[in-house]
């Protein structure tokens, strides 16, 4: 059976899941209403910068640190505001809100276009600091 390309999976979860604008997700930042999550590799953060007051929990992370039950669980993810991931174009993070909404995380959102659009937007990106 042939892979089935990950543009085609992508496609899917975006047909699945909630995405917000950027100014949508800024806002809702804002007025205290969202978490936003950001996804991406650290070197990446580190190369173009990060969103202020964004979370970091890395792609490969993700799973673990959301599933309260798991040795690796990130209180800061047991939250009542809406989760909204982000990355760098918005495809690992239509692929990671469809998981977590598998896992039963119900309140979750991804940023479309992700940070390149984020940036692109003129919202605020912190391009200086340890990650």
């Amino acid at each position: 059976m042939p892979i089935r390309p990950v543009k085609e999976l992508v496609a899917e979860a975006k047909q699945q899941i909630t995405t917000l604008s950027p100014a949508e997700a800024h806002a809702a930042q804002a007025e205290g209403r969202a978490l936003l999550v950001d996804i991406r590799d650290i070197r990446e953060l580190q190369r173009v910068g990060r969103v202020p007051d964004a979370f970091h929990a890395p792609r490969g992370m993700l799973e673990f640190w959301i599933d309260p039950a798991s040795p690796y669980h990130k209180p800061e993810l047991a939250t009542d505001k809406t989760l909204v991931l982000f990355c760098a174009s918005a495809w690992r993070s239509a692929l990671s809100v469809k998981a977590l909404q598998e896992m039963g995380v119900e309140n979750i959102a991804e940023i479309g276009g992700g940070f390149t659009a984020w940036r692109e937007a003129g919202l605020p990106v912190d391009e200086e600091g340890e990650w």
